[in-house]
């Protein structure tokens, strides 16, 4: 079995960026994660180091017992979570809010810039692949599209049973056609679908690859 981490190295990963996976650290202690397999160090200036995806499902596992026991939003834990919509305790709209949303976007296609081969921006990367709903609605939720709230109107991110897609839920329309714009803007590709039952018309979205 492979030791769990240090102490000092848990730090440095419970401290990473969010959405980056950037850490920061000594030399001594992102080298120790690196040959972990827990980070990677990038090849291009300034060299950053970031979480590889075991990294991520480290630090991301960091967070459940303490949920367990208080049960924090992520507001509240001062964690940044992109809308998916229909959450009970959405995070307070505002000048605030936007700007947390400009910045997680921002981080996202510096990611991408840093982690994608080519360097390309307009396609998602490793991390989008294994975060699919987060990475599709912070695509939303920073262009602007209104998520629903408890028990109002607006998309509506979740997973789905197919490997690497997501489906977009509750605008329809115009509304619907102007979030499967956003995704492709973003990289994605999107096709629409009737659910059979419902009648419910719905996207289903994937990262691409090329």
């Amino acid at each position: 079995m492979t030791r769990p981490p240090t102490a000092a190295q848990r730090r440095v990963i419970d401290a990473a960026d969010p959405v980056t996976g950037r850490l920061s650290g000594t030399e001594a202690q992102l080298a120790a994660l690196v040959r972990r397999g827990l980070a990677f160090r990038h090849p291009r200036p300034p060299h950053a180091h970031f979480l590889t995806p075991a990294g991520h499902r480290i630090r991301e596992s960091a967070g459940e017992e303490p949920q367990a026991a208080s049960e924090p939003t992520a507001a509240t834990a001062g964690v940044f979570t992109a809308r998916t919509g229909g959450e009970e305790e959405p995070p307070p709209a505002g000048p605030a809010r936007l700007r947390e949303v400009r910045s997680a976007w921002e981080g996202l296609l510096e990611l991408r810039r840093m982690t994608n081969a080519d360097g390309a921006t307009d396609r998602p990367c490793g991390w989008e692949r294994t975060h699919l709903v987060q990475a599709a609605a912070l695509a939303l939720e920073a262009a602007g599209h209104p998520p629903a709230g408890p028990d109002g109107d607006g998309y509506r991110v979740r997973a789905t049973p197919q490997p690497e897609a997501v489906a977009v839920h509750g605008p329809g329309g115009e509304e619907l056609h102007a979030c499967a714009v956003t995704l492709e803007k973003a990289g994605w590709q999107v096709g629409e679908h009737t659910e059979p039952r419902s009648r419910e018309r719905y996207l289903l979205a994937s990262p691409r690859r090329m």
